[in-house]
């Protein structure tokens, strides 16, 4: 459990783990304002057996750890690490704990908490370590994050005007798929019943519904019949297909390699958020997929495979840097296993297209969905007048509020829900103008289902660990799906397939999502400067990575244009790229201790508990001055010599 206080206000939510990031003249969390603040975690920290732990932190600020009712830690810093503190006994299970850190005088609030059981090098505490007890307070403020979503998610600040999203939190530009031509992407029948009752359509669809009455049927197939005969689509812009070992750009269009043995629906683990449309067995929490037959007309599926984004920037729906032939292949399966469109003829007289255009524009549609050059002709209240309008009577709210009996706009609100956005809608809307990187990255990936690949497929990485591991202007361009090249290759160098997962695109929240990440770990949202490359250094790191009297990482990874050399199983990332990617932090730890972050790695660990090293006749055998060199070598990026290899 995790509560902040302000200056004059609190917040309360829960925290993965005891790691913060606020820049200097932020706010701490959307429901707060800027100004120096106090945050607390309560709840257990959890072992698995009795044993005793050294704890130590790095922080901006202050900070007070107690677990079982004793001071384990009680330091300030100014940016450094604390002193390792002395043995901390943990019992076999819950272990009351509590941390209270207040934020500095000057610069930015930051504090990550590690531990150790043997050695000196800490690491940070497993999330899992951390459980906590559900509160009133904390269901409480629960429901008014909740509500905050809704809101989001439902557009809300599209009709009801208020809020400047200039300089406010990113959803507040979400838009709806452009109207722009979309006769030729979609058809007829399934837009008219997509108007009617968007949630007849798809169960967890935040379009309302927006027509009422006898006649809205009627209504509905006049708005598509308008829509239907919109023809002229601009021109879309595909991604070029990632490079690959066994696609370079002189090699094709990216078409499967014939060696993968899995269809590509399975090995894109499109499963991971979709129900096919043949499924058996359906996943309530899945977008079914049986009737995308009934939606999208025939090559039109690939197109939008190829650029989910291009008619809908926030779409959830992300890009996979699919060929022209695989996403042929993945739209003959969809269409060939959905429900067929049903054979309906789109109306074309003008009275109708008249009529659906008229409708089109009064019933509230081009508020959230743009493209077309026409005149918007629906109002609703601005923000003012419907916290007003709650205020003074929250049982009875006027007639067309969405949130009362008969809604103008139907999003299909459960009381939950409803009770959720009323809570909010009552004094959270000053949380619109404050855009909380880490709480943001915390909702979006749960809300583009990120675990569902992550930590799920062979060598995809558990989600827990990217934001204290990738630099954040990397993570940016990597989530964009603007890295050209995948960054472990599909096959290793004697051809066998062994990696097929792809890492898609999300454009739109890229840099958010990164930046958010890395504060969300308590690093900040832009890497810090490094002074330049120690050239001594890096000639060291040069021999250790070779294999001539060094650690052979030459075999397993390739060094620039030098291909990995004797490469069993899984052939590692190219140290060409390692600095740009890695937090400097995380590269050590990975190093001293592979198999503590991932017991799959087959990653051999090279120094023992105290961080010596094996190699005694380069650096004295210095374990941490090793570590340095290497990392030295690794920011020469694509300049770096290659190592020895034995051949020479």
């Amino acid at each position: 459990m995790f509560k902040l206080n302000g200056s004059t206000v609190s917040d309360l939510s829960t925290a993965p783990n005891v790691w913060l990031y606020v820049g200097a003249g932020k706010s701490p969390t959307p429901f707060l304002p800027a100004g120096k603040f106090t945050t607390t975690w309560e709840g257990f920290l959890n072992a698995e057996l009795r044993s005793t732990y050294l704890f130590q932190a790095v922080l901006n600020g202050s900070l007070e750890v107690e677990i079982n009712g004793a001071v384990a830690i009680e330091t300030e810093s100014g940016g450094g690490a604390s002193p390792l503190t002395k043995p901390v006994q943990l019992s076999k299970g819950p272990n009351p704990f509590r941390a209270t850190f207040t934020s500095p005088v000057r610069g930015d609030a930051l504090v990550r908490l590690g531990w150790t059981e043997k050695g000196t090098n800490t690491a940070p505490i497993a999330d899992s370590a951390f459980t906590h007890t559900t509160t009133p307070e904390l269901a409480r403020a629960a429901e008014r994050y909740l509500g905050r979503e809704l809101f989001f998610e439902s557009r809300c600040v599209k009709c009801h005007t208020g809020a400047s999203a200039d300089a406010a939190v990113p959803e507040l530009q979400m838009d709806a798929p452009s109207l722009e031509g979309i006769g030729a992407r979609r058809h007829f029948e399934w837009m008219a019943r997509w108007i009617l009752d968007p949630k007849s359509v798809r169960p967890a669809a935040h379009m309302p519904k927006l027509l009422h009455g006898t006649k809205a049927k009627e209504d509905a197939e006049a708005i598509a019949a308008y829509l239907f005969w919109l023809k002229d689509e601009p021109l879309t812009k595909f991604s070029a297909p990632l490079v690959t070992r066994q696609n370079t750009p002189a090699e094709g269009d990216g078409a499967p390699s014939s060696g993968e043995p899995k269809p590509l629906y399975e090995r894109l683990h499109c499963a991971g958020c979709h129900n096919p449309p043949d499924a058996t067995e359906i996943d309530p929490k899945k977008l079914s997929q049986k009737g995308i037959g009934t939606k999208f007309p025939q090559g039109k599926l690939a197109a939008f495979l190829r650029a989910p984004e291009a008619h809908y920037a926030w779409t959830r729906m992300p890009n996979f840097r699919l060929s022209e032939a695989e996403a042929k292949e993945l739209e003959g399966y969809l269409l060939g296993a959905s429900e067929k469109p049903k054979a309906v003829t789109a109306p074309a007289d003008p009275a109708t297209i008249g009529r659906g255009k008229s409708l089109l524009q009064t019933a509230g549609c081009l508020n959230c969905h743009k493209g077309l050059k026409l005149d918007y002709q629906f109002k609703a209240p601005p923000l003012d007048a419907l916290v007003s309008s709650h205020r003074k009577d929250r049982q009875k709210l006027p007639p067309g509020d969405c949130l009362g009996a008969t809604p103008a706009a139907d999003y299909g609100f459960t009381g939950g829900q409803r009770a959720a956005l009323d809570l909010f809608t009552l004094d959270g809307l000053p949380s619109l103008t404050r855009h909380v990187p880490a709480e943001f990255a915390q909702r979006q990936t749960r809300l583009l289902n990120c675990s569902a690949c992550h930590g799920q497929i062979d060598l995809v990485p558990p989600l827990e660990i990217l934001g204290g591991k990738l630099k954040p202007e990397w993570a940016a361009e990597f989530i964009a799906g603007d890295i050209p090249h995948k960054i472990r290759f599909d096959a290793h160098p004697k051809g066998e397939p062994w990696v097929a997962a792809r890492m898609p695109g999300f454009k739109t929240r890229a840099t958010w999502l990164a930046e958010g990440l890395a504060e969300l770990h308590g690093y900040p949202p832009k890497s810090p400067a490094e002074p330049p490359v120690d050239m001594d250094l890096a000639k060291a790191g040069q021999k250790l990575v070779g294999k001539d009297g060094g650690f052979s990482c030459v075999s397993c990874h390739a060094v620039g244009p030098l291909l990995a050399l004797e490469v069993f199983e899984s052939e590692g990332v190219n140290f060409a790229w390692s600095a740009d990617r890695l937090q400097p932090d995380y590269y050590r730890r990975w190093i001293r201790n592979p198999l503590a972050i991932d017991p799959q790695t087959k990653m051999p660990v090279y120094f023992d508990e105290e961080g010596r090293s094996p190699l005694t006749e380069i650096l004295d055998g210095n374990g941490d001055r090793q570590l340095d060199a290497v990392w030295e070598y690794l920011r020469l990026r694509d300049k770096m010599p290659s190592p020895k290899t034995g051949a020479e």
